[in-house]
């Protein structure tokens, strides 16, 4: 069985140190609890081996650095990685918390743009790779963790390119009008990073949507139903909501210290109604827009002064920054002015801690709660909200949720407000503390038999699973990928054949795409390769193509081959003149030229390509998601308009093309072979047209597809340079 190895910025606990000697304490992000009772469930499989790899959070050196890693290894499966200190505070407190992560928040005006943070971003990551290229064998399965390891996934494909690797991103994705706010080297070597993983999860839906997008604008790469085509790879986005250990959080409400603590914190607030909140300090909690809703509450609803009480409790994180610092400070301002204009020596209306919560304090906290206020300006998911409702059995508590934490999304039946605005926020409290019984359990129930069905095991379980058919769907591809096996037996077919026929497709698969077609010219290489292979007096070489019958006569007329021209339109042998394959009607022509044109006015960049018997409409030179969206409205639009027509509308790489019906490079290929009937066929596409072709030749002939697509094709190649020497290999054969 193959080992899981999780990989992230922080090992799953911090070091203290007792007695001179290195003492590990169990970290409680949400992170650790998550992967915890997976890998707790996990363990019990025979063969089952997990390793955790990440950064320890401090430097130790000699002899502590030794018992440091053999105390990791035999109680946390955990491996170190020792970052160079000078690098640590402009990565972690630098490129992740000035740059990604306020970007990511939907904070630009916080977002500081350092080129010397964004290179000790990109060694850290480079440290992580070198340590892991120690560590891993080929059939493990990578697992990398959030934010701070974007680079990572790439890093390893490029040492291990068979690896099975997984990204999963914890904080929000931004849309791209924020992602591109990031210099245009940096997103894009961001971007290819994680596609360096088979599988990149997203929280949510909107998550995923914003990443693809932000692939096509910046990278030009398209996908269909999340699976991302890069020409030599395939890596796949999809969406899966982080959930908690549901069964942990509602048993923790029945341990006798949590129902002692529940009980002293009711007693003290006898006779009022608690709402509560827990955050990490982070200026994209949310907690002063909170506390200005609580204090228009209290205002505009004095009848509830003396009888509700709101516990603060928030976490100290990151305390050596001054940002948060300053944030510590205009809470501690804004707490005293409610207390102070509201508040008497019987009654304080906020209830304010700063302190880290133990366990058994948070779910008693959670269980004494009338109403969970959790309002974040953005978040990724947000677990305080689950956890609240399933440290509430009895489905008496009321959760508000903003709507810009993505845990909004599985939790309708929440209280779903705009955190920016305090009039909501004061309207949301109002509504929850006079909520009849009845509905209060109904919402909640809803909800926690659905966090719990959707726990952290079956986050993990499902993350699992589809990172396993994405490596599947990767392996299929790879094993139809002219290898050196099958290529060695098609070059002694190829050696033994006295007749062979070469069916080659022009762009994407001799040449690569051009702006224009115009600029696709042969280079001088590919025009002495073609001569060679048709020296051959057992050679017969076709390029069929879909451009016009002119530029391929000019381009390759003097290479003593044969050409095909407009899908299988128009041939010619290598000393013929050209022939129609079978009669064809271009009447439709004229009427659909006018809508085509019409597009090239909706879309910059686009154009018109006519020939004798198809019209093509190319956009490559387009914006990338405006012309996409064009493309689907055109072929609506000529599929509603040809119905009468004998016209096919195909999709191509950039382009659309209207060509006649009965004709194509499969009708083509089939003359070619009935005229000559050769004992060896080799055809070679990149394009859905070239399907046709691949679909009409028989089993023994040798078919090859030009991408890591799923292709009628018995084989693929990753690029025209793999073509060229595929050529060069049969013209020296």
């Amino acid at each position: 069985m193959s080992r899981l190895i999780i990989v992230s910025n922080r090992l799953p606990f911090t070091i203290a140190e007792k007695a001179g000697k290195p003492e590990l304490q169990e970290s409680s992000g949400g992170l650790v609890t998550a992967l915890g009772s997976y890998l707790d469930s996990r363990r019990e499989e025979p063969g089952f081996e997990c390793l955790w790899v990440g950064w320890p959070g401090a430097f130790l050196d000699g002899p502590k650095r030794t018992e440091f890693e053999e105390l990791a290894r035999i109680r946390f499966s955990a491996h170190p990685v020792w970052l160079q200190s000078e690098d640590t505070d402009q990565f972690y407190h630098g490129f992740c918390n000035r740059t990604l992560w306020p970007l990511f928040h939907y904070l630009p005006s916080l977002t500081h743009y350092d080129e010397a943070q964004w290179e000790a971003y990109k060694r850290v990551n480079a440290q992580f790779g070198a340590a892991l290229a120690d560590l891993l064998r080929p059939d493990d399965t990578v697992w990398v963790q959030d934010y701070q390891l974007f680079l990572l996934p790439k890093l390893l494909r490029e040492a291990m390119p068979g690896l099975s690797i997984g990204f999963f991103l914890h904080i929000p994705f931004p849309s791209f009008e924020l992602f591109r706010l990031l210099p245009t080297d940096w997103k894009r070597e961001l971007l290819e990073g994680m596609l360096g993983a088979d599988l990149v999860g997203f929280h949510t839906h909107d998550y995923t949507q914003y990443f693809l997008r932000s692939v096509h604008r910046t990278l030009g790469y398209e996908h269909h139903l999340g699976n991302i085509s890069m020409g030599e790879r395939i890596s796949r986005a999809d969406t899966f909501p982080l959930g908690i250990d549901f069964m942990k959080y509602s048993n923790a409400a029945a341990i006798p210290s949590v129902l002692e603590e529940q009980a002293s914190l009711a007693a003290k607030l006898a006779g009022q109604k608690i709402i509560s909140s827990v955050d990490r300090l982070d200026y994209t909690k949310g907690i002063l827009h909170r506390l200005k809703g609580y204090r228009l509450f209290l205002e505009e609803s004095p009848e509830w002064q003396g009888k509700v009480a709101f516990i603060l409790s928030v976490v100290p994180s990151r305390v050596e920054v001054d940002q948060y610092q300053r944030m510590k400070k205009e809470i501690d301002e804004a707490v005293g002015k409610i207390n102070g204009e509201f508040g008497n020596p019987q009654w304080m209306p906020v209830l304010y801690q700063y302190r880290n919560l133990t366990f058994h304090s948070l779910v008693a906290l959670y269980a004494v709660t009338d109403v969970a206020l959790i309002t974040p300006l953005r978040d990724g998911m947000n677990l305080v909200a689950k956890e609240f409702i399933a440290c509430k059995p009895d489905g008496e508590g009321v959760l508000i949720l903003s709507e810009m934490a993505g845990a909004a999304r599985e939790m309708g039946e929440a209280l779903i407000i705009n955190p920016n605005h305090d009039r909501e926020i004061a309207k949301a409290l109002s509504q929850a503390l006079t909520m009849p019984i009845e509905e209060r359990i109904q919402r909640s129930q809803a909800m926690r038999e659905r966090l719990r069905k959707q726990d952290a095991r079956h986050w993990a379980e499902t993350f699992e699973k589809s990172l396993h058919e994405a490596k599947t769907l990767v392996r299929r591809l790879e094993a139809k990928h002219l290898a050196a096996e099958p290529r060695k037996k098609m070059l002694k077919e190829y050696r033994l054949a006295s007749r062979r026929l070469l069916l080659l497709d022009y762009d994407g698969t001799l040449v690569p795409f051009a702006s224009h077609p115009k600029l696709a010219f042969p280079d001088p290489g590919l025009l002495d390769l073609l001569k060679q292979l048709s020296g051959n007096p057992r050679n017969t070489v076709f390029v069929i193509s879909g451009r016009q019958k002119k530029p391929l006569k000019e381009w390759l007329g003097g290479c003593g081959i044969g050409l095909i021209a407009e899908h299988g339109v128009w041939m010619r042998g290598k000393e013929s003149d050209w022939k129609l394959i079978k009669p064809l009607d271009t009447a439709w022509k004229a009427q659909l030229l006018s809508i085509l044109e019409g597009y090239v006015d909706r879309l910059t960049g686009s154009f018109v390509e006519e020939k004798e018997f198809s019209l093509a409409w190319h956009y490559r030179n387009s914006d990338q998601e405006l012309g996409a969206q064009r493309a689907k409205e055109l072929i609506d639009t000529l599929i509603h308009f040809t119905a009468n027509f004998d016209v096919q509308v195909l999709e191509g790489k950039k382009v659309i093309e209207v060509r006649c019906a009965g004709v194509n490079k499969g009708t083509a290929a089939i003359v070619c072979r009935e005229s000559m009937h050769p004992d060896f066929t080799m055809a070679i596409g990149d394009d859905v047209t070239d399907e046709d072709l691949f679909r009409a030749m028989p089993r023994d002939v040798h078919t090859i597809r030009v991408g890591m697509k799923s292709s009628y094709a018995g084989y693929n190649v990753r690029d025209f340079v793999e073509v060229r020497g595929l050529l060069e290999e049969l013209a020296q054969a």
